[in-house]
């Protein structure tokens, strides 16, 4: 059995299967973040689980992320500095869209994390700011396009597309002016809601 053996290109596998979860997590977790900005599934107890959900995959992403550029300083070929895989622009390898790629790194990493600090922003700021994440995940997968070794994979174009039409779809979805919803019914009021109310 002859060819390349995969463990001379350990840190550069390492850095590309992280690359594809990243990816993949970050995706989901957008997916689920419309879904629930549109309000989808109107299902008691829903919302919860969805947001827990968001949550883990937001995190996971933002790990695999870390571990897809700090793994490039092993890798033989490319031999980056700290420097390079930090900011954008640094690297001579396909600069401008693996400029993109880190530029899409901190800007999740900053929205990702913020969730824990949105009492610091204040909530209407914080959902403002995080609007931003469909533009992360856009950057991301101009990234792959342009400089992952994948990009012209059938099942890459697959996972980009699978995960692209519905984000695609719900941000339309949410953006977009739809029917205006009629205005919920109030209930009657009765003697314990009108003491509540003038309390």
């Amino acid at each position: 059995m002859s060819g390349p053996n995969p463990l001379d290109y350990g840190w550069w596998l390492a850095s590309r299967s992280s690359g594809i979860v990243a990816l993949l997590a970050i995706s989901i977790s957008v997916i689920i973040g419309l879904m629930m900005a549109n309000s989808l599934p109107r299902k008691p107890g829903a919302k919860r689980q969805l947001l827990a959900v968001h949550e883990s995959t937001a995190l996971a992403g933002l790990i695999a992320i870390a571990i897809h550029g700090v793994t490039l300083l092993g890798d033989a070929y490319l031999h980056p500095t700290i420097t390079q895989i930090a900011i954008p622009f640094t690297i001579s390898y396909r600069p401008f869209y693996t400029g993109l790629g880190i530029i899409a790194g901190w800007s999740a990493a900053f929205l990702g994390l913020s969730f824990y600090a949105r009492r610091w922003f204040g909530a209407r700021r914080w959902r403002t700011i995080h609007r931003a994440t469909i533009g992360v995940w856009a950057l991301a997968v101009i990234h792959t396009l342009g400089s992952g070794t994948d990009a012209t994979q059938l099942w890459m174009r697959v996972i980009l597309l699978v995960t692209g039409v519905p984000i695609v779809f719900l941000f339309l979805r949410r953006v977009l002016p739809g029917e205006a919803k009629p205005a919920p019914r109030r209930r009657p009021a009765t003697a314990s809601s009108s003491a509540g109310i003038e309390r």
